[in-house]
């Protein structure tokens, strides 16, 4: 395959073809991934109808029994930390799996089945009943998206042999997962504050919650349509062919040559994970609530209030409380969705930086401190802030702020392990070998972080300031063990095999 620079001749139609794909994808990777947050807790409300019942029948008063399930609330924290971890974990192992499955039937197709994997299953989680039924699609599409992530990159890696061309490939299409972060922002604006009563009925409500979640087929159609034209990566369909392509082997990654290098890049990857799932991506539970932050709760009052004014401007019968509370909810989560679309803004530039310093530091080292360093001061110190100021309204614009600067601090990093892996292993444990670091660094040590926080955040009564606290020390103690790990962090050899 031509090796010259893509600014000396431009891409093919083939490549443009693959890097759509991939950024659709990376995009919906991180649509998938952020959309928990967000949804999680008019969901986890709306669900646990039949547990509040069993909590009743059990001896539990009624109220005693719904406030449980109120962000910060014991039987909500359980839910919380389970949809955050569990789903994560299953992810990982059975991303572990698909790596392996990458290597040894090609990055092409397994790309192929686990974006509609994760596509179908999201859809179909719009429909749920239970908690448990949630719980069951979101480890479906965490699958498809672990799996998913790891092809895409070995894909691009070996479809771009050209060092700069590569990782400039590598780059910017990881740069459109935050674009998918952008999007699950704004989407849930529109659906929450728009479409929710104009769009179908499910189960005879309008719940933008579930709409949201339903959002998720949307990568599988331009999928269908361009997958007849994407290519086999070239350097591992040759490899194939010649019988000269090694069976991949997780023990493999733990030779004596790759040891050292499997080890650092999964605890360092875990790292940078700790930092976004400990903290950042905790942000919704803090805001919302009972007690949560005043700007929010008055936003929801307001929404409730106008629906009433609405009904009696209408000489329409008073709204049922079931009424008001998914108007407050919907109101709720278009609020909180504005304050993370601050964040996915930082994270975006935060991407677009790294892919422009990643083609001019040939330390790996140095490019990744540039991004942490000031990320283990910036999130704890953040989270402590947000703990003292929940009951100010006019604290949400510094929050705000705050928290697209650590969105561009923290969301980087994950660009920087797509464009550092590809180099340090060889070409038949790629994908063996990142997505060992992408999942069981990632998906399970590093989304453990959220595990930590809500755990020890856990109180009666539900305490979101006491959430935002253990965020920061959750956060602080991941990012410093990255920063000293990324000491020894090995160097990629500047030779492509």
């Amino acid at each position: 395959m031509n090796s010259t620079p893509a600014g000396a001749r431009g891409l093919t139609t083939t490549q443009w073809l693959v890097c759509i794909i991939a950024a659709i994808g990376f995009a919906f990777d991180i649509y998938e991934l952020l959309m928990l947050p967000l949804i999680i807790g008019p969901a986890i409300k709306a669900l646990s109808g039949g547990a509040v019942q069993e909590l009743v029948q059990g001896g539990m008063s009624l109220a005693d029994a719904t406030a449980s399930f109120n962000p910060g609330g014991p039987n909500y924290l359980h839910w919380a930390r389970t949809l955050f971890f569990l789903p994560a974990m299953v992810g990982g192992v059975f991303g572990l799996l698909g790596g392996y499955l990458t290597d040894l039937l090609g990055r092409r197709r397994v790309l192929t089945f686990s974006i509609l994997l994760y596509a179908f299953a999201a859809f179909g989680s719009g429909y749920v009943t239970n908690l448990s039924q949630l719980l069951i699609l979101r480890c479906l599409v965490f699958i498809g998206v672990c799996v998913e992530f790891v092809a895409a990159v070995a894909w691009l890696a070996e479809l771009f042999h050209e060092p700069k061309e590569r990782e400039s490939v590598l780059g910017y299409t990881q740069a459109f997962s935050s674009v998918g972060g952008l999007m699950v922002g704004g989407v849930y604006v529109i659906i929450a504050e728009h479409l929710a009563n104009s769009l179908p009925a499910i189960h005879g409500g309008h719940e933008a919650w579930r709409y949201m979640l339903m959002s998720g087929i949307i990568p599988a159609l331009p999928l269908i349509v361009i997958r007849p034209f994407l290519p086999e990566s070239p350097i591992w369909s040759q490899k194939k062919a010649a019988g000269t392509l090694q069976r991949p082997s997780i023990a493999a990654l733990f030779s004596p040559e790759l040891c050292k290098t499997t080890i650092l890049t999964t605890l360092v990857f875990a790292s940078s994970y700790g930092f976004a799932f400990g903290a950042i991506q905790q942000l919704p539970q803090v805001l919302r609530g009972p007690k949560g932050h005043a700007a929010i709760l008055a936003t929801a009052q307001a929404a409730e209030e106008k629906v009433k004014a609405d009904a009696q401007a209408a000489g329409k019968p008073a709204p049922s409380p079931v009424q008001l509370k998914i108007a407050g909810a919907n109101a709720t989560q278009g609020a909180i969705s504005r304050v993370s679309l601050y964040q996915e803004v930082g994270g975006l530039i935060g991407r677009f930086a790294l892919a422009i310093l990643a083609a001019r530091i040939l330390s790996r080292r140095l490019l990744m401190r540039i991004f942490q360093i000031p990320a283990v001061i910036i999130v704890p110190a953040l989270f402590l802030w947000i703990s003292k100021s929940l009951t100010n309204p006019d604290s949400l614009t510094m929050i705000k702020l705050g928290i697209g600067l650590a969105g561009f601090f923290v969301v980087a990093q994950f660009s920087f392990w797509g464009n550092y892996i590809p180099r340090v292993f060889p070409v038949h444990l790629r994908g063996t070998g990142e997505s060992f670091a992408a999942n069981i660094g990632g998906r399970i040590i590093g989304t453990a972080a959220a595990w930590f926080t809500l755990t020890f955040a856990a109180s009666v009564p539900p305490s979101p300031a006491k959430i935002a606290v253990v965020a920061a020390c959750v956060a602080g103690i991941y990012g410093l063990i990255g920063v000293v790990l990324t000491q020894w962090l090995p160097e990629p050899s500047e030779q492509d095999e």
